[in-house]
């Protein structure tokens, strides 16, 4: 079996399943015999796929294959997990509030560069459109055209996006303090208000 690497940080971005959804996918699983997409990886770290990589583990019957993406920093691989996670139809208000919040704050502070490097070009060319859509904001993009881009991908206005970050960072800064309290608000189980979120940013 392949022994992929877990980042907490990536983990960490993406919302997770319920005891009954973790269930019913291990039960798809089995059933399949294989997982049917490849995980998502950067190097030998797991970047997409964590529940089934978990499950697969539990079951070292069950085959997998994995797909490389040609990412160049733990930026571009940040904004490409929040950008496939808000692609998901079941996200909580606040979960798709944080991942905007997390996709602005890495997008506009990605390292330099072009965004347009041969092996992005190949990945475009190769990779299933959607498992890759390796479309990330250039490095070079100003941040107001940032988060122009992700407000009219994700049908938001510009100021939710500004707002979603402090939001993003309120939420980082009281796991922080308090473990465990980020599950509790993004699954809506722990209401706060923006503006509380807003003061500790």
């Amino acid at each position: 079996m392949i022994n992929l690497k877990i980042d907490p940080e990536f983990q960490s971005q993406i919302p997770p399943l319920t005891d009954d959804e973790f269930k019913q996918l291990e039960e798809n699983i089995l059933k399949e015999g294989k997982l049917i997409s490849p995980l998502i990886v950067w190097g030998n770290t797991l970047v997409d796929g964590h529940n089934r990589y978990e499950i697969v583990q539990e079951h070292p019957e069950i085959s997998f294959s994995t797909m490389p993406l040609p990412f160049e920093s733990r930026e571009e691989v940040l904004a490409w997990i929040c950008k496939n996670q808000l692609g998901r139809r079941n996200l909580t208000p606040e979960q798709k509030k944080f991942l905007i919040g997390k996709q602005y704050s890495v997008e506009h502070r990605k390292p330099g560069g072009n965004g347009n490097n041969q092996h992005t070009a190949a990945a475009k060319k190769t990779a299933p459109e959607e498992l890759c859509q390796f479309d990330t904001i250039p490095p070079t993009a100003t941040e107001a055209s940032v988060r122009k881009q992700i407000a009219e991908r994700n049908n938001v206005s510009e100021s939710y996006v500004a707002r979603s970050e402090k939001f993003m960072r309120g939420v980082e800064i009281m796991e922080q303090m308090m473990p465990g309290t980020k599950e509790k608000i993004l699954s809506g189980q722990f209401k706060v208000r923006d503006a509380d979120m807003h003061r500790l940013a």
